[in-house]
C-alpha cells in the first residue's frame, strides 16, 4: 500500500496501480511520494513548471511510471508546501522545514508569488534576532554644561541617554567656572551585527567628545 496526499490534506491509502478515471485528478510522483490533486490547483500559477506539466501539448518532458503519475525528482518532504500554496494560497512551513529548502523548490517549480511570500518570510527572520543574543553599548562622555544641550541633540542612530553625573568644576573659562559632566550613553545591537559599527557624522561627534577624557 502506499501513502497519497489528497486534495483535502487528509492522509489516505490506496492501491499505486489503481487508474484515476476522472480527468480532474492528476497524480504526481515526487521522489518516490505519491501526492493526489486537481488540475484546477495545478492551474493556480499557470506560468509554474505543474501547471505546464499537465497539458496535453506540454513543451516539458517528464516520464510517467506504471500507475501514470507524473515522475518529479525532488524532495516529497519540501514539495507538500508548494501544493499546499497551490491549494489555498497560504504559506505554511511544517516544523523542521529550512525556509531557503521551501524556497529553492518554489524556484524549481517556478511560482512568482510563492517565491515572493518565502523571500519576505526570510527576511523577517533574519531581522528579529533573538532576545539573547541582544547587547547593550555602553560610552562615557564628558562635556562642560555649555555643551549639555549640543550633546542631547546630537544622540541618534539608537543612542539613549542613560544618566548625567556631575563630576564639579574642573577647568575655568576665563573668569567664570563650568561644571564637567560625565553623560553616560547606550545603544543595543543585535548578534547579526558587525561589531566594527559604521557612525554617521552625529555619531562621530560623540565619539570627539569622548576623546576628551
Amino acid at each position: 500500500m502506499e501513502k497519497v496526499y489528497s486534495h483535502n490534506n487528509k492522509d489516505v491509502f490506496t492501491n499505486p496501480k489503481s487508474k484515476i478515471v476522472n480527468q480532474q485528478w492528476v497524480r504526481l510522483n515526487v521522489g518516490g511520494t505519491y501526492f493526489l490533486t486537481t488540475k484546477t490547483t495545478l492551474a493556480r500559477d499557470p506560468n509554474s513548471f505543474l501547471f505546464r506539466l499537465i497539458q496535453k501539448d506540454s513543451d516539458l518532458k517528464s516520464d510517467k511510471d506504471e500507475t501514470g503519475a507524473y515522475l518529479i525528482d525532488r524532495d516529497p518532504n519540501y514539495f507538500s508546501p508548494i501544493l499546499n500554496y497551490l491549494r489555498h494560497g497560504k504559506l505554511i512551513i511544517n516544523n523542521g522545514l529550512a525556509e531557503e529548502g521551501v524556497l529553492e523548490e518554489a524556484e524549481f517549480y517556478n511560482i512568482a508569488e510563492l517565491i515572493n511570500l518565502i523571500k519576505e518570510k526570510i527576511c523577517d527572520r533574519d531581522n528579529k534576532a533573538p532576545k539573547d543574543s541582544q547587547k547593550h553599548v555602553y560610552r562615557v562622555l564628558q562635556c562642560h554644561e555649555d555643551e549639555l544641550t549640543q550633546m542631547v541633540s546630537t544622540l541618534s542612530d539608537g543612542w539613549k541617554f542613560e544618566q548625567l553625573v556631575n563630576i564639579g568644576s574642573q577647568y575655568n573659562y576665563g573668569t567664570e567656572e563650568h561644571a564637567e559632566f560625565l553623560c553616560v550613553v547606550s545603544r543595543e545591537y543585535g548578534a547579526r551585527e558587525n561589531s566594527k559599527v559604521e557612525h554617521t557624522d552625529k555619531a562621530k561627534v560623540l565619539q570627539q567628545k569622548g576623546s576628551r577624557m
